[in-house]
C-alpha cells in the first residue's frame, strides 16, 4: 500500500475488514480524470459523508481495452502516475487500483462484484454512469448491479453523462475521454482542455536531438513520449514546461515531423523554454540548465498554428520569432 497526498492507494486485493466502514464507490478506467469524472466523484464523496461511509474510486492498473482488444485500444490521456495524482486532487478517501490481465478479462461480472467490489472494497453504495458495462464480454451493467445489490446489501445509483455546464447533455455535448481524444486529434485544444478542466499534459524524459534548434537560435528539449500516450494534432502550441525541481517555464511547443527539414520523419515533441539560456538537450553548456534525461511535464495551453514548410531558413526563423511572441501573448 502506498500513499499520495492524503489519499489511501491500494494496489493489492485483500479482504475488507468486517469491522470497517462500508464504502461508497465509483468504478471505471478514469483515463484523463476529466470534469465529468470529477462530478461523479464529488457525488460519491457527498453520499459517503451522508452515510458515514468511506469514499473510493475503483480503477485499473492499465486500460482494460489494452488487454481485451489491444489492436484497437485507445491512446491514453494520462499515464498511471498522472491518473493517481489527478484522483488525489478530487478529495476521495481511497483509490483501489485493480490489476487487469487476461485472467481478470475472463472474469464474469458477478465474480467481480462479489470478489472485488464487495469482498475487497466493502461496497455499500456503487455510483456509475447509466451506460456502464463491465466483466467478461461487458455483460455487467447497471441492472445487474442493482440485482446483486439487493442480494448483497449495497445501493446502486446510475448517473447520466453531463456537458461542460454540469447538466445532462446530448451525446455530442457530453464530457467523455473519447470526446477529449477526438478534440485533441483534430487540434481543438480549447475544447479538450475545457472538458479536462486543466491544460492537457504530456510527460516524458528529455533525449538528445540533432541540434537544429540551437543552430537557428531556438534550442529545444526533445521530450520522448511513450507510444501509449495520445499526442495532439501536429502543430505549434503555447504552454508550460515543468522541471523535476518544480520550476515552471513558459514554453513554445512544436509537435510534428518538422516538414521543413524532413519528409516522412518521426513525430517529435520539442519544447523551447522562453527566457531560459537553454542548451539543446544532450549538449551541456551554454550557461543554462542541462535538461538531458530529466523528466519533463509539458502542458498544452493554446494552439498557435499548424506545421508548415518555408521557402528558406530566414523565413523559418522569422516565423519562430512570431511563435515566441504569440506564446507570450497566449500565456499572459
Amino acid at each position: 500500500m502506498a500513499s499520495l497526498a492524503a489519499v489511501e492507494i491500494r494496489t493489492k486485493l485483500v479482504p475488507h475488514p468486517a469491522d470497517a466502514a462500508r464504502t461508497a464507490l465509483t468504478i471505471g478506467a478514469y483515463d484523463g480524470v476529466h470534469s465529468g469524472h470529477r462530478q461523479v466523484i464529488a457525488r460519491v464523496r457527498a453520499l459517503a459523508a451522508e452515510r458515514s461511509m468511506t469514499s473510493a474510486v475503483v480503477t485499473f492498473d492499465r486500460h482494460p481495452a489494452s488487454v481485451v482488444r489491444p489492436e484497437s485500444a485507445p491512446l491514453l490521456l494520462t499515464d498511471p502516475e498522472q491518473k493517481l495524482e489527478q484522483l488525489a486532487t478530487t478529495g476521495v478517501d481511497m483509490t483501489m487500483v485493480v490489476p487487469f490481465d487476461e485472467v481478470r478479462a475472463m472474469e464474469s461480472a458477478e465474480e467481480f462484484v462479489r470478489d472485488v467490489l464487495v469482498g475487497c472494497v466493502g461496497a455499500g453504495l456503487v455510483v456509475v454512469g447509466e451506460d456502464f458495462h463491465f466483466g467478461h464480454q461487458r455483460h455487467g451493467n447497471v441492472a445487474l448491479l442493482r440485482e446483486m445489490g439487493a442480494e448483497l446489501g449495497f445501493e446502486v445509483m446510475g448517473m447520466g453523462l453531463v456537458g461542460l455546464d454540469g447538466q445532462p447533455a446530448r451525446d455530442h455535448e457530453q464530457v467523455s475521454s473519447t470526446f477529449i481524444r477526438r478534440a485533441l486529434s483534430r487540434g481543438d485544444l480549447k475544447r479538450a482542455n475545457a472538458m479536462l478542466g486543466r491544460p492537457y499534459e504530456i510527460r516524458g524524459p528529455v533525449g538528445g536531438g540533432d541540434r537544429r534548434g540551437r543552430e537557428l537560435g531556438f534550442p529545444t528539449a526533445n521530450v520522448r513520449v511513450d507510444s501509449s500516450i495520445l499526442l495532439p494534432e501536429d502543430g505549434v502550441y503555447a504552454g508550460w514546461y515543468e522541471r523535476p525541481d518544480g520550476s515552471v517555464h513558459a514554453t513554445a511547443i512544436s509537435l510534428g515531423t518538422r516538414p521543413h527539414f524532413y519528409e516522412g520523419g518521426a513525430r517529435l515533441l520539442e519544447a523551447h523554454l522562453l527566457d531560459v539560456d537553454q542548451p539543446d538537450a544532450g549538449s551541456p553548456g551554454g550557461g543554462g540548465p542541462d535538461l538531458y534525461d530529466e523528466e519533463a511535464r509539458v502542458r498544452f495551453v493554446a494552439h498557435l498554428r499548424g506545421q508548415q514548410t518555408f521557402d528558406d531558413l530566414d523565413a523559418l526563423v522569422d516565423q519562430l520569432h512570431r511563435d515566441v511572441a504569440d506564446t507570450r501573448s497566449a500565456l499572459a
